[in-house]
């Protein structure tokens, strides 16, 4: 038996879907800068030269970039990480890591995960940590690392010089 519906109720009913799409595809819309803009070119900041081409990884792949650890960025939202290798001054070699998350408390989580230990504050994004040979900060959805592979007596300003340069290219 085949009911009938009224127009309206079909306008209504319409209606209602027209707007759980918009409102779906708005969810989560917040800017985002796209994974390959997330660093800057080479001596873009000073002393600075990028090398190699941008690796991302999106989400399950997280696991093909990070064994082991994966799952707890899975947990709180993860959408892509965007990775890149650097040279200071043609001899110190860093990678910086870029981890975009769904939310701004995903982003706290994850870097409220790791202790603190024996960490600096540093001068670059909402909160950072400094260690010897590297940077973590967070600004918004994202968590930046900096891990350096060398040490020089400049190392620690030049990353944050570094992340500040990513910062930059952050939107939010």
């Amino acid at each position: 038996m085949m009911m009938k519906v009224s127009p309206m109720k079909l306008k209504r009913a319409a209606l209602a879907a027209g707007l759980a799409v918009m409102v779906a595809m708005g969810a989560g819309c917040k800017k985002q800068a796209a994974p390959n803009a997330v660093f800057p070119a080479t001596n873009e900041v000073s002393g600075w030269t990028k090398v190699g081409e941008t690796r991302t990884f999106v989400g399950d792949d997280l696991s093909n970039y990070i064994d082991g650890g994966a799952e707890k960025y899975l947990k709180v939202g993860f959408r892509n990480v965007a990775t890149a290798d650097f040279k200071f001054s043609d001899q110190t070699q860093v990678t910086a890591d870029v981890y975009t998350m769904s939310t701004a408390a995903g982003a706290k989580t994850i870097f409220e995960s790791d202790p603190a230990g024996d960490a600096k504050s540093a001068p670059v994004g909402e909160v950072a940590r400094l260690y010897a040979q590297s940077l973590v900060f967070r600004k918004g959805s994202y968590v930046v690392q900096i891990v350096a592979y060398q040490t020089s007596p400049q190392l620690q300003q030049a990353m944050v010089d570094l992340g500040r340069g990513i910062e930059k290219k952050l939107a939010q």
